[in-house]
């Protein structure tokens, strides 16, 4: 049985599978729910003469916008949730509130990538199957 279920969103159609199946669980197992959303951080991958006041307060509303979107859904669905948004590397966010919160069950959304886009992208950090010890939930949305 889950009691704390972390809800990773991005805003992505696979986020939002992973938000309504997330759902499903949280509803199922009467858990408590928390919503994380993670944005990458566009400042800090920005050359310095390009980060202005503007491109801070359009991702921070960006950002914001986000959380609230996936928090207002889980509303309308009856699921209370808590919230917070995290800047940065997905695994080591997800990671970090699954330890601090200390869920049980992480629901992510995930998207199939073929073999070329892994080999451009793999890295030689740990997985975040290999970082939590608790229960993961995978949801991936049919190709288009």
């Amino acid at each position: 049985m889950y009691r704390r279920v972390l809800l990773c969103y991005d805003g992505t159609r696979e986020g939002r599978k992973a938000l309504r199946q997330g759902a499903d669980v949280v509803i199922s197992m009467n858990a408590e729910a928390h919503l994380l959303a993670i944005c990458a951080n566009l400042v800090t991958s920005a050359i310095p003469e390009g980060v202005t006041p503007a491109l801070v307060e359009h991702e921070d509303s960006r950002a914001n916008g986000l959380l609230e979107e996936g928090v207002q859904w889980l509303r309308e669905r009856g699921v209370r949730a808590q919230g917070s948004l995290e800047y940065g590397n997905a695994v080591d966010c997800i990671t970090a509130t699954a330890h601090r919160i200390g869920a049980d069950l992480i629901v992510l959304g995930h998207k199939s990538r073929g073999r070329l886009a892994r080999w451009w992208s793999d890295s030689d950090e740990q997985s975040l199957l290999e970082r939590v010890s608790c229960s993961i939930l995978v949801a991936e949305a049919p190709e288009e």
